[in-house]
């Protein structure tokens, strides 16, 4: 219990000072005129109150990530909990602030858009591709999560449970896709900024559930003294650098996050409002997945026999089941649906803003937004049939959502990295430059080291890792050259 205080506490130090500092070197001018105030249309540039796009901001960023993700993630062992607290402060949160702080800038930009104007032109066209794919990755991904959960027995009324278990479950998919469609299309505060709110409120609520539940009884959670090794019941092919890096992302680093903030971007009515919205948002996120990651490491350690053959989804219901009574387990279980639910419709509305915006689409006039947002959801609908017919499909969709949204995040490190050398501030550009490279190391060795998803399984493991070191020192020594012209 500790060490999990601890944690917490760095968690929220990291926010009272070390936001500051970002705040401080980026330039932040509460005088300054934002995109919401310029030119509201509203549709996507609509002004809202700070507390309110704080909510939605950490409902976007949320989904299963920092719950799924940790609780995946905690099968490492206490690992786990000092990449969520130092991944958080010093990369996702920085991440996250700067990258929104520029689209601020640059007129509530998509993140395509910031990419091509600090990597180049090049890097534009790749970036607007790879950011749409895995806008509907996460689309396709958020809907099968919620669906699987909502078939549980607590959801499902007694004189339907006779159904079949996939009836039920494209049931929910169908629902899903027609609320996701309904909220991609109609302005933002229509039905996102209404119901997000009340929904991130909720979420709040079950991780102060959880902890109650570590102090009432007394769960005897672990210690990073207690040693880091690789606890993970496959510890030989998953070893924990990169693959702890990968599974546990929207805890402490997430390149998805990075194409939520625009959204909110265009609708914040002061600069000052980036501190709390960005970096604030992040660290709120980084509490949540610690707690999640807390209980599930109890749970694998402590209780095994329990874990077996669990996905992450599953090991949801498990810890809300052991502790809670039927009523909190179930608000627990659909605390966690609407995380999912809440990312995966700004993950389709950010999808057509970012082909709007490179395809210089009108976005006011419905029947354009309609036609913009149609064939995403197309080939959101055809993943989420693989994945659900197939019964590896999910699985095989989430490895290579967690490792693009890595990627992601790394190339957006870079960009941000080259923002704040054009800043001319002194070296002020190594808070993410050091991120960069880390994350530039974590996404190639898992190409090279992951054995179903890589290279891993005909390269040996140093071989690996020596190239992707080679590679990312590479990226280094041409960061220091270009930065010279």
């Amino acid at each position: 219990m500790v060490t999990f205080i601890i944690s917490v506490v760095l968690l929220v130090l990291g926010y009272w000072l070390y936001s500051k500092v970002i705040e401080r070197v980026i330039g932040v001018d509460p005088q300054r005129e934002t995109p919401a105030v310029v030119h509201p249309d509203g549709v996507d540039y609509v002004p809202m109150k700070p507390w309110r796009i704080f909510l939605i901001q950490f409902l976007n960023i949320a989904g299963v990530g920092p719950i799924i993700g940790a609780v995946m993630g905690a099968q490492f062992g206490t690992a786990s909990f000092l990449w969520i607290v130092f991944g958080c402060i010093f990369a996702g949160a920085v991440h996250d602030f700067i990258a929104g702080f520029i689209s601020i800038r640059q007129d509530g930009a998509s993140l395509p858009e910031i990419h091509g104007k600090y990597l180049g032109n090049g890097m534009k066209q790749f970036m607007r591709g790879f950011t749409v794919v895995l806008m509907i990755l996460v689309g396709a991904v958020f809907v099968n999560t919620p669906a699987t959960l909502l078939t549980q027995d607590i959801f499902v009324p007694e004189g339907l449970r006779h159904l079949d278990h996939n009836v039920i479950q494209y049931f929910w998919v169908i629902l899903i896709f027609i609320y996701y469609l309904l909220a991609t299309m109609l302005p933002i505060d229509k039905i996102i900024g209404k119901i997000y709110p009340i929904f991130g409120i909720l979420l709040l609520a079950m991780a102060v559930a959880l902890v109650v539940a570590f102090v009432a009884y007394q769960v005897p959670l672990r210690e990073v003294w207690e040693g880091l090794e690789n606890s993970h019941p496959k510890a030989e092919t998953n070893p924990i650098f990169p693959m702890m890096f990968i599974s546990i992302a929207c805890g402490a680093i997430s390149g998805f996050h990075a194409t939520q903030s625009p959204l909110m971007a265009r609708c914040m009515v002061n600069e000052k409002q980036a501190r709390p919205i960005f970096y604030g948002a992040m660290i709120a996120e980084g509490i949540v997945a610690l707690i999640w990651a807390a209980a599930a490491a109890y749970f694998f350690h402590d209780h095994p026999e329990l874990c077996l053959g669990k996905s992450g989804a599953a090991m949801v219901g498990v810890i809300a089941n052991e502790w809670f009574p039927s009523i909190i387990a179930f608000i627990t279980i659909l605390g966690v649906v609407s995380a999912a639910v809440t990312s995966g419709d700004t993950a389709l509305r950010s999808a057509r803003l970012i082909v709007a915006d490179f395809m210089h689409v009108d976005q006011k006039p419905v029947v354009k937004r309609l036609l913009v947002a149609l064939p995403v959801f197309v080939l959101a609908a055809a993943l989420l049939v693989f994945s659900l017919a197939n019964p590896a499909g999910f699985d095989y969709i989430w490895r290579y959502f967690s490792w693009a949204n890595q990627v992601l995040a790394m190339v957006t490190l870079w960009a941000v990295t080259v923002f704040l050398s054009r800043l001319k501030k002194g070296g002020w550009y190594w808070i993410t430059l050091v991120p960069a490279l880390f994350m530039s190391m974590v996404t190639i060795s898992f190409l090279l080291v992951a054995q179903k998803e890589g290279l891993g399984s005909v390269l040996p493991h140093t071989v690996g890792y020596a190239i992707a070191a080679a590679i990312t020192i590479a990226l280094g020594v041409l960061f220091f050259a270009r930065r010279k012209k």
